[in-house]
């Protein structure tokens, strides 16, 4: 996604009031966000919405009959990596972990929805996604570890053998289409909530692809929820970085330099 692109629907006063309505509450419906603005028509609002998907700010999912909205925090966090990380001060670790905050209806559970454009194939960005060669160069150093047959173990883990980071289980495994996988976090011995689930989805885009990560299976904004929320960004701008460019993405968080 062009910057310039990002940068025009930011411009605007109205849309980010929209953006900073999801960001206090994520998962609304177009009733919900009409109210954000008062003094404007329900069609003056689907415009500014409209922009914002345009620009991949926010992405959509549907609930039963309802259409929800769902930041998209990874535009932001390219530019970050960009533009501002060189310039880093104290007010950047504000922005480097803006995300979805999902305070859902009740018959919704939190969950994070995230949208990338990576200009690559869908073989490649598969291959990404799962040797662990390329995955230890932008997912906080881990290797992945599986044959990626439905039902057989997945394993993140620090690659000198030790430290097992994420445990879970292959759901549904259609390369270079879909990886689904559950998730529990054993980076710390802290967290013990019980697995949830993350959906890798490959959309070919002409010269790209679009990936869509969803991490859902939350029953409550868990240790887990909040543990992932400012990792994800990181993760799929490495990404992005590591198969347009071939280089590893350097992130300067609280003031370390960090691959």
């Amino acid at each position: 996604m062009d910057d310039e692109v990002v940068f025009r629907a930011l411009a605007d006063a109205n849309r980010r009031t929209l953006l900073d309505r999801l960001f206090a509450r994520d998962g609304q419906a177009l009733g919900e966000l009409e109210t954000a603005l008062p003094g404007m028509t329900r069609f003056g609002v689907m415009k500014h919405l409209r922009v914002l998907e345009q620009a991949n700010l926010l992405t959509t999912r549907r609930d039963g009959r309802r259409k929800l909205h769902f930041l998209n925090p990874v535009p932001i966090r390219l530019i970050h990596d960009r533009w501002i990380s060189k310039f880093a001060e104290p007010w950047v670790g504000g922005m480097a972990n803006l995300k979805h905050h999902l305070e859902a209806p009740a018959m919704s559970a939190p969950k994070h929805i995230y949208e990338i454009y990576i200009r690559t194939t869908p073989e490649r960005l598969w291959q990404a996604l799962t040797d662990s060669d390329l995955v230890r160069r932008y997912y906080f150093g881990s290797v992945i570890e599986s044959d990626f047959r439905p039902g057989s173990p997945l394993i993140y883990r620090q690659p000198d053998g030790g430290r097992i980071d994420i445990e879970g289980e292959v759901v549904e495994a259609d390369p270079p289409r879909k990886l689904v996988h559950t998730f529990a976090v054993r980076w710390d011995p802290d967290v013990d909530d019980p697995p949830t689930r993350v959906s890798w989805e490959i959309t070919p885009m002409g010269d790209a692809c679009l990936l869509s990560v969803t991490h859902d299976g939350f029953t409550e904004e868990t240790a887990t929820y909040a543990s992932t929320k400012g990792g994800w960004p990181m993760i799929l701008s490495g990404l992005k970085t590591l198969l347009e460019t071939g280089e590893d993405l350097k992130i300067q968080v609280r003031g370390e330099a960090t691959a």
